[in-house]
């Protein structure tokens, strides 16, 4: 059974309590409260969609094209507002937050892209440091959170070539690492195994097990079938900007 929270009674101005508790004491680190995103041209993206995210939870986000699904982590990371309804990020509101605060929000995410988007006049080991230098991260911390993000991806060894130099599984493993290296609460992937070939996306797909197994939320979109129903964990479907199915356990297609 999908997780649900206890809500209080109607009417309380903290409908959600501040550290409400799911099954087995978790937080939720993610909360789509009625959302629905409409478009100028009055397309609805997403429709009266609810959705908690425990803490620790891995879950897979699938749909066809066009389901709803990129509108969905759009909002995750306020790239995009809902138009109604409420997106609640480890316990913030991110249509009440003020702009000066967007940032430090964000970094609370880990973002994976199909396509790396790695600078490819710096290294790997300048890659992933990146990441902290925009935040105004002191330089003396920098160094010892990339070392250690490298190690836990395995690319240690690789820390000073550029992109170029990298097969597709390890710049996507660059990727990865860049997306760990502020200890986000949760990592979002949108379809990271789109553009490898079928066993290094078994790879990647392990190590981001390895990740949610380290106690980091892991939300990855995909069209990869055979993974989704290999691997049993909790799935939620999008078609048509609505939650179909939420189910713990799922396959890649609806059971029956």
């Amino acid at each position: 059974m999908a997780p649900t929270l206890r809500r209080r009674p109607a009417g309380d101005p903290s409908e959600f309590a501040a550290a409400p508790l799911l099954e087995g004491g978790r937080q939720p680190v993610l909360i789509l409260d009625d959302v629905t995103k409409t478009y100028p041209n009055g397309r609805d993206a997403l429709k009266d969609v609810d959705l908690v995210v425990p803490e620790g939870d891995f879950v897979f986000l699938v749909g066809p094209s066009g389901a709803g699904k990129t509108t969905l982590l759009r909002l995750l990371i306020r790239d995009e507002l809902a138009t109604q309804g409420r997106v609640i990020l480890d316990g913030e509101d991110l249509a009440k937050l003020p702009r000066r605060r967007v940032p430090q929000v964000r970094r609370k995410v880990g973002i994976v892209f199909q396509d790396f988007k790695l600078l490819p006049s710096k290294t790997v080991a300048e890659n992933v440091a990146f990441a902290l230098e925009v935040t105004g991260t002191p330089r003396s911390r920098i160094r010892p959170a990339v070392e250690r993000v490298l190690a836990l991806v395995g690319l240690s060894a690789q820390s000073e070539q550029t992109p170029r130099q990298l097969s597709g599984g390890e710049q996507q493993r660059t990727a990865i690492a860049r997306a760990l290296v502020h200890d986000p609460r949760i990592v979002i992937a949108d379809e990271p195994t789109g553009n490898l070939d079928p066993m290094i996306s078994w790879e990647i797909i392990q190590l981001l097990l390895r990740i949610n197994e380290l106690g980091v939320t892991v939300l990855m979109a995909t069209h990869d079938a055979d993974v989704v129903t290999a691997l049993r964990k909790r799935v939620v479907g999008l078609e048509e900007g609505r939650v179909i199915r939420d189910e713990l356990g799922g396959g890649y297609h609806r059971a029956g």
